[in-house]
């Protein structure tokens, strides 16, 4: 697939900090929140892009500026 063709060099910039990927990042939330940002995420709710969930830690939304 494309993204195979992409993800190693891809990968590498973000490790240099050649690029910063965090603009995708909409939402980030505890295990708890995950069944309704999953629906948000489906159903493109509340501008989500990309969510990132953190196991013992308290939900911080975050929205991109879109």
């Amino acid at each position: 697939t494309h993204v195979q063709r992409y993800l190693t060099p891809l990968l590498e910039k973000i490790e240099k900090k050649e690029i910063d990927p965090s603009f995708v990042i909409t939402h980030r939330i505890s295990l708890d929140e995950a069944p309704d940002a999953y629906e948000k995420f489906r159903d493109k709710k509340d501008g989500c892009i990309k969510v990132v969930i953190k196991p013992g830690q308290a939900a911080v939304q975050e929205t991109a500026a879109v």
